[in-house]
């Protein structure tokens, strides 16, 4: 996210930048945008949200458990059934999965049969009959019956309604793959695929010290230098010195252009954006510490009274520093896009280009999301808010 997208966003564009990150995270939780559209539009800018679901129904990406719940491209799915089929994991949608069976493996098999004759299902064609509340022991027993055999392989998702999940079998869904299921994948031993997500964590990552490399994929045990040294070895992997860091960086050989220019200082970030608080930029706080000098936390999970910035933070990107965060609210039904709270940290001055490209940035992303009115908060240094105000009026 160096610089701005030079044109339009097309279909393709969407799906190259799926495979550049390897993983788009999904979440639910839609005060802004829900975050795999945000994630796509800091980095594709104005495209139409329709897209995503586009992508997956006709095959192009699909679902499945990587670093939490994410979309992978066609490309990928098969390393990521082959690697959950193979591989002891200790994700939490597993542990989970795996009391369903034990509780209620004759009903899951009951509600399999249905999807095998009657096709695809939502978890919203079942009633309920009690009164639930979020998580995944509150949800109606189908809903659970759904994910544990999502989680285990046997169903996948084959296209979302509203953003609800709609799924189907396993080898209904992998027939319309585009580009097609590669069958070798199955066969790949446990340390191929390791190795194959070492290798494209580095590359998602751009730079990275070896600690932070297993998040990605939620890879255990954690990757170390010595595990490394092979695909040093074979040119796979660059490594280098960072100033400030006591750990060596590795950066992937498809990289090296941009290493040079780094290292030339021909490297320009100019790119404003703000970013989903599930963004792979920020979804690891000790890299993005170390790399940004941000502390960071998703306070939606924080109670209210415990909350420093707000329920829905973005942080600010702008040309290549975390300089600040807003809490953000879309208003869908007024068209207003309301910035509850703005910081900038105590560290950044801001300057007038600064400040006009931050107005620009939010008034993009409001304008994208049809909610183009902005209501601005309070703001932290205080005289960036008329600062801001002047840009949208002017």
């Amino acid at each position: 996210m160096l610089q701005a997208p030079r044109r339009r966003a097309r279909r393709d564009d969407l799906i190259a930048t799926i495979q550049r990150m390897r993983l788009l995270q999904i979440d639910s939780i839609h005060v802004v945008a829900r975050s795999p559209y945000l994630v796509l539009y800091a980095r594709l800018g104005d495209y139409p949200l329709a897209w995503l679901e586009e992508a997956l129904e006709v095959g192009r990406i699909a679902e499945c458990w990587a670093h939490e719940a994410c979309f992978v491209t066609a490309a990928d799915i098969g390393l990521h059934r082959a690697w959950r089929a193979q591989s002891e994991s200790n994700h939490w949608a597993d542990k989970h999965a795996a009391r369903a069976r034990d509780a209620n493996l004759k009903e899951m098999h009951v509600l399999l049969e249905r999807v095998r004759t009657s096709g695809a299902v939502r978890a919203s064609d079942f009633e309920r009959t009690d009164r639930g509340v979020s998580g995944w022991w509150e949800w109606k027993p189908e809903k659970r019956w759904l994910e544990a055999w999502f989680a285990s392989g046997e169903l996948m998702v084959t296209r979302r309604e509203r953003f609800q999940r709609v799924y189907d079998l396993a080898e209904r869904v992998l027939t319309k793959l585009d580009p097609p299921l590669d069958a070798s994948t199955s066969t790949l031993p446990p340390d191929d695929i390791r190795r194959r997500f070492i290798l494209d964590s580095v590359r998602a990552l751009g730079i990275t010290q070896a600690r932070w490399i297993a998040d990605y994929f939620r890879l255990k045990p954690a990757v170390d230098e010595r595990e490394l040294a092979p695909l040093l070895a074979s040119g796979e992997l660059l490594c280098v010195q960072v100033r400030g860091w006591d750990s060596a960086a590795y950066v992937h050989r498809d990289h090296a252009p941009l290493l040079d220019s780094a290292f030339a200082g021909r490297l320009r970030a100019t790119h404003t954006a703000l970013l989903s608080p599930f963004d792979p930029l920020v979804w690891d706080r000790a890299r993005v510490r170390a790399m940004f000098d941000f502390d960071y936390t998703i306070e939606c999970y924080v109670p209210a009274a415990k909350r420093r910035y707000g329920y829905y933070v973005l942080p600010i990107l702008h040309r290549g520093r975390l300089i600040g965060r807003l809490d953000a609210k879309a208003h869908r039904a007024e068209g207003m896009f309301e910035v509850k709270a703005l910081f900038l940290e105590e560290s950044v001055t801001p300057t007038e280009r600064m400040l006009a490209e931050l107005a620009q940035a939010i008034a993009a992303m409001a304008t994208w999301h049809g909610t183009p009115r902005i209501r601005l908060g309070r703001c932290r240094p205080a005289q960036v808010a008329a600062a801001l105000r002047a840009h949208w009026r002017g």
